[in-house]
């Protein structure tokens, strides 16, 4: 019972430590170095404590299962964390016909900063509406998008802000 035992907590340890990794990743990624740096310092500190228990037994199948389980468990659980904080701001890029309805009204009376840009497509002459938001609020503006102009063709892809977070017309050299 005692190698069960052993096996649900080196488990446990690896559930912890990978999902820490994709948060530190995730992170890294938007620019949160300090961040990602103390996360980092307990996923090693959980990986270390996980690896000295299989290595105190390595003729222990049931100890390596369990190490390997948690690896895929953490690397599940990780992402679905990663998902419920939806960290980060997305770029939405909405592109449509010039005279099929047009969505940056109904998304500027909703709060949300909308660039609207004239081009044209293969088909004509269209309305580019670019608008950054946060990432926890993507389903709201793809929600009016679509109840606005179910026709739509809407991109979006992360980006990353300056530090200190837009900036104005009077922080670029001339």
């Amino acid at each position: 019972m005692d190698v069960f035992l052993s096996a649900l907590m080196i488990f446990g340890l690896r559930l912890v430590d990978v999902s820490l990794g994709t948060i530190r990743i995730v992170l890294l990624t938007r620019g949160n170095g300090w961040k990602a740096g103390l996360v980092g310092f307990v996923e090693s500190l959980t990986w270390v404590f996980a690896v000295s228990q299989v290595l105190k037994n390595l003729d222990d199948p049931v100890l390596m299962v369990g190490f390997a389980a948690g690896f895929g468990a953490g690397t599940y659980l990780g992402v679905t964390i990663e998902g419920w904080l939806a960290m980060g701001t997305k770029i939405v890029r909405i592109v449509a016909p010039v005279e099929s309805p047009q969505s940056a009204p109904a998304l500027r009376e909703q709060g949300f900063a909308v660039t609207v840009l004239n081009g044209e497509g293969l088909q004509g002459d269209v309305r580019l509406a670019l608008c950054v938001v946060p990432r926890r609020q993507l389903k709201k503006v793809l929600q009016i998008v679509y109840s606005v102009n179910p026709g739509a063709f809407v991109t979006f892809e992360q980006v990353r802000l300056p530090p200190s977070g837009y900036r104005s017309s009077t922080s670029v050299r001339k």
